[in-house]
């Protein structure tokens, strides 16, 4: 069975005061049977969070960026070899605002999946696009050409430690949300990509979250549908009671 996901992706939100308060609360709060929390937290944070966090084995603690290089003359970024130091082991790619705002291409997102690959971490794959290519019905081969440029490399036992997000760019931050029907669209068509590309089993075992203005008011119909199997939350993550709401809306 698919692992169950509530992702929290903070951006670049909360001081250090909000941001412990919001990881002791949620490692202090029951989390449904079969499902794990992972809260992706600016890097000032995650030596603090994943400390508070390790009370709690069902909530993990996600960087929001790495480099692809092990170490060197890169001021301001993150290694894995860092991440690893203290605990983290796992990360986002791909997310739409590091692919807009700091110009990371496809060629770069795939050296930062094979590093974390091969560094034993759990890394989250963001996909998705934006408006003028889902309103021209391209959408479709938009997803596909990002698999296949930055995923498609790895090889098939290496997706175990995968997890892709499919976010509609219209939908981040927009308070517009694809519909269920939308969303699954979507989901089942990744996954389709992922069976011709690989296997039944392992298209069958790989989570897919669904990001894009998640809230408490539709999470429970977005998870509801039968490839969407979680989610990665903006600003619903940032209030412990909307998250915990969503958490239990599986």
């Amino acid at each position: 069975m698919r692992q169950k996901i509530a992702a929290g992706n903070w951006k670049m939100n909360l001081d250090s005061q909000k941001a412990r308060e919001l990881v002791t609360e949620l490692s202090n709060t029951m989390t449904p049977s079969g499902v794990e929390v992972i809260l992706a937290c600016p890097a000032l944070y995650l030596d603090m969070a994943n400390t508070l966090a390790s009370k709690n084995r069902k909530v993990h603690i996600a960087a929001q960026n790495v480099h692809d290089k092990d170490n060197g003359a890169y001021t301001g970024e993150i290694s894995h070899e860092m991440l690893t130091s203290i605990g983290i082991k796992y990360a986002l790619v791909g997310h739409s605002e590091r692919r807009e705002y700091f110009g990371e291409k496809p060629s770069f997102l795939r050296d930062k999946v094979s590093t974390l690959v091969n560094n034993g971490f759990t890394t989250i794959f963001c996909c998705g696009e934006p408006l003028k290519v889902r309103k021209s019905k391209k959408h479709k081969s938009f997803v596909a050409k990002q698999l296949k440029d930055s995923l498609f490399h790895l090889k098939e036992d290496q997706l175990k430690s995968i997890i892709v997000a499919y976010e509609p760019i219209w939908a981040i931050g927009t308070g517009v949300t694809a519909s269920p029907a939308q969303a699954q669209e979507m989901h089942k068509f990744i996954r389709s990509e992922i069976r011709k590309k690989y296997s039944s089993q392992t298209a069958k075992n790989l989570s897919i979250l669904y990001g894009g203005s998640v809230k408490p008011a539709n999470a429970s119909q977005l998870f509801s549908k039968a490839d969407v199997d979680g989610g990665l939350v903006g600003g619903a993550s940032l209030n412990a009671e909307s998250f915990k709401k969503i958490i239990n809306s599986f």
